[in-house]
Parts: structure tokens; C-alpha cells; sequence
């Protein structure tokens, strides 16, 4: 690995960790308002959502196929199982239909 290499990785590391210290280190002792928590909770769902669904929609050449899989995890999820049941019964229903057709 040459030096341009180890700085490139470098320069990424510190542009990746200031966005994530700098709240922490100079908001600490800021009072963060209710309204505002409650938007900032729902910033993972709402990135969790945006990265996930491009997913499911270019899984498989048949989009239906991929969108049974992902109801069939949201249906898990829905009824509580945790996360290695939700993928397990996904996985069990796409390979389900993989046999059938």
C-alpha cells in the first residue's frame, strides 16, 4: 500500500468521525427541545427506509417476488418477532416460492 493510499484512508477516517464528535463534544450541555427529539428519533427509520427500499426493488429481475419477501418481513415485524426470525421467515418464504415456480 503506497502513501497516497494511506492518506486517502486517512482524510476519510477524519471527514467520517468530525460530523459525529462535534455534536457531541459542543452540544453537551445543550438542552435539545421535545419537538426536536422527537424528529431526531425517527431519523434511523426514515435512513433505514431510504437505503433499504432500492433494495428490494432491484433483488430480483421480478419486482413482485422481492416485494413478497419484504412483506413477509414486515409482517414479522409487525407481530414482534425479533430480527433473526424476520429474516429467517423472509428467506423461508422467497425459497418457498423459488420451488413452487
Amino acid at each position: 500500500m503506497n502513501m497516497t493510499m494511506l492518506v486517502i484512508i486517512a482524510g476519510m477516517a477524519i471527514v467520517t468521525y468530525i460530523p459525529r464528535m462535534l455534536p457531541l463534544t459542543f452540544m453537551d450541555s445543550l438542552p435539545i427541545p421535545p419537538w426536536l427529539q422527537a424528529i431526531l428519533k425517527n431519523v434511523p427509520y426514515a435512513a433505514l427506509g431510504a437505503l433499504i427500499f432500492p433494495g428490494i426493488l432491484t433483488a430480483h429481475e421480478n419486482v413482485l417476488f422481492s416485494l413478497i419477501g419484504a412483506l413477509t418481513a414486515i409482517t414479522a415485524a409487525y407481530l414482534g418477532a425479533n430480527l433473526i426470525i424476520v429474516v429467517l421467515s423472509s428467506i423461508l418464504m422467497l425459497m418457498t416460492l423459488t420451488l413452487i415456480f
